[in-house]
């Protein structure tokens, strides 16, 4: 069983992506991992190529143009499939601010294993946790994904879907998937305040058409991070009890910002406190956004 890892990043020291992490978390699973560095202005590409031997980085050049609805994202992430050898049984998907926890590798490597041979089953859902402000805080509004598709078949008609956030297939279909208990740590909330602030204005750019570049919107130092900006983008977080994955250790450890959240400021929507209840007690959570079918 061949397995391929692919991913795509651009200026990761500049905005504190874990990319280094995000690699690492995949390589013991992977026999090759596939990168699509981007063009930066940091030392994104020595990060990523000081990583392992295991890791082929492909050059390239984001189309600064496409700046609606995070398009060029899924671009980027193409890229990196298309690389993929054709051979290749799976492949794992990562992004720049995610980890994937060591606690679901057997299971995974299982669920590899079993459906290797069946062709309906076009790809694996994971489970998500996001994290906001610090590594101590979950979100827990109904608006965070709960499940996506990182693990996938290589086909010549799998392609990323809108911000690259899952997949599709041919015209437009959704991938049939088996779920797995395999968490994916997402780790793009938790920055130091004027690094989120910049990633906000790159964010504008790439998913909005907000006027700019990537790279004149970049500089971190001369960002103004307005009183309270952090707590304005969040309603309702959770305390996390659990243990991050290993990799995360020693940054988690360098972290050198405050955010402490007041569990009081917490408030949901009547619709998503009912989405919680019937998850709570039946473990279905209705009226809820999915990239995938489940078979």
């Amino acid at each position: 069983m061949k397995v391929v890892g692919f991913s795509f990043i651009r200026n990761a020291a500049t905005f504190q992506y874990p990319i280094v992490e995000a690699i690492r978390s995949i390589l013991p699973l992977c026999d090759e991992v596939v990168v699509a560095v981007g063009r930066s202005t940091d030392n994104t590409r020595e990060l990523v190529a000081a990583i392992s031997p295991k890791v082929r980085i492909i050059d390239t050049e984001w189309d600064d143009t496409l700046k609606e609805g995070g398009r060029v994202l899924a671009v980027e992430t193409d890229k990196a499939y298309a690389a993929i050898p054709a051979d290749a049984d799976w492949c794992i998907y990562i992004q720049g601010d995610e980890v994937l926890h060591e606690d679901g590798y057997d299971n995974l490597r299982a669920a590899m294993t079993r459906w290797l041979d069946n062709k309906r089953v076009d790809g694996l859902l994971l489970r998500y946790r996001h994290f906001f402000g610090s590594y101590n805080y979950v979100g827990a509004e109904g608006h965070w994904y709960r499940h996506e598709i990182r693990v996938l078949r290589k086909r010549p008609d799998f392609y990323s879907y809108k911000d690259a956030q899952g997949f599709r297939k041919g015209n437009n279909q959704k991938l049939r998937v088996k779920p797995v208990d395999a968490y994916v740590h997402h780790y793009g909330w938790v920055q130091d305040p004027k690094v989120m602030k910049a990633k906000f204005n790159v964010k504008d750019i790439i998913n909005h058409g907000a006027e700019g570049t990537i790279d004149n919107v970049s500089d971190v130092d001369n960002v103004v991070v307005p009183e309270g900006y952090a707590f304005s983008l969040v309603n309702s977080l959770a305390r996390f009890e659990g243990r991050h994955p290993a990799v995360m250790q020693e940054r988690i450890a360098k972290m050198d910002w405050k955010f402490e959240w007041d569990m009081s400021r917490n408030w949901l929507r009547k619709k998503d406190k009912f989405k919680n209840f019937m998850e709570k007690w039946t473990g279905w959570r209705p009226f809820t956004y999915k990239n995938y079918k489940v078979i």
